[in-house]
């Protein structure tokens, strides 16, 4: 198994809502297996349910990596907008808002590397924690 695969299905789950993108990887392949209830796909094994084997990939949420990395971002890099962007977090629409502040502050850049860099810690320490190995 490599962590790319992890990586890659990590993503798909998280692209979409909570519960409507889901994926599972073998540990004895590597293979990872999709399903998506927002397009009617499915191509997870027969005995996904009944086989150890098969790790199901975590969503960004699981992992907390939503609202609380925005709020430590904030806290690190603009702390005078901490107020402001707790109040835009509770609406919809407030990442898109999110990203016009970091882009009004020519912060959107480190925001990303930010994001990926504690993103890729998570999922590593996730894959630790459940026996995934590379």
């Amino acid at each position: 198994m490599n962590f790319e695969t992890i990586e890659d299905a990590f993503h798909f789950v998280s692209s979409a809502a909570y519960g409507e993108h889901v994926a599972v990887v073998s540990r004895t392949t590597g293979q990872a297996y999709f399903a998506s209830i927002l397009s009617n796909y499915d191509e997870m094994p027969d005995d996904v349910d009944e086989n150890d084997d098969y790790i199901g990939i975590p969503h960004k949420n699981d992992l907390d990596l939503g609202k609380s990395l925005v709020m430590e971002f904030v806290r690190l890099r603009c702390p005078d907008k901490i107020d402001y962007v707790h109040s835009v977090m509770k609406r919809r629409g407030a990442y898109g808002r999110y990203k016009e502040l970091l882009a009004e502050k020519n912060l959107l850049e480190e925001w990303y590397a930010f994001e990926n860099d504690r993103t890729r810690e998570a999922l590593l320490e996730w894959c630790k924690e459940n026996g995934v190995v590379f």
